[in-house]
């Protein structure tokens, strides 16, 4: 599987991140992630894309900033199997409320079986004696 792959696999979950159609949204959802997708979230781990579907119902657009939307913002790096990528979390103006990386597991067949989330700032890296 190459980097396009996941990368579309990867916008697709955005994708859905972005729609308030529950209807559209399990559809992306179903085409992006595995039916046991493990998903390692700010608020926790959940099983299942119904886990990621609550997720981005409850935090995603349940925001109090108001209609938010998450954006990729940098490319795709997939070395085998694992993907990165940052993200920021945006408000209707386009101003960044938060962002981070998610780090992902693409299967062979193209679906995300594992994602994990890191928001906010990366931390300082210590160096070793």
């Amino acid at each position: 599987m190459d980097e396009d792959h996941r990368a579309q696999a990867i916008d697709t979950f955005i994708e859905a991140t972005a729609t308030t159609d529950p209807e559209r949204r399990a559809t992306l959802l179903s085409r992006a992630l595995t039916a046991d997708v493990v998903f390692w979230g700010p608020l926790g781990r959940g099983v299942g894309r119904k886990a990621v579907e609550d997720f981005i119902t409850e935090v995603v657009q349940g925001s109090p900033a108001g209609p938010c939307r998450l954006v990729r913002t940098t490319r795709v790096d997939a070395p085998q199997e694992w993907a990165r990528f940052g993200w920021s979390y945006e408000n209707a103006a386009g101003e960044s409320l938060l962002s981070g990386m998610d780090v992902v597991h693409v299967t062979a067949d193209g679906d995300i079986d594992e994602i994990i989330v890191f928001a906010g700032s990366s931390p300082e890296v210590i160096g070793r004696d």
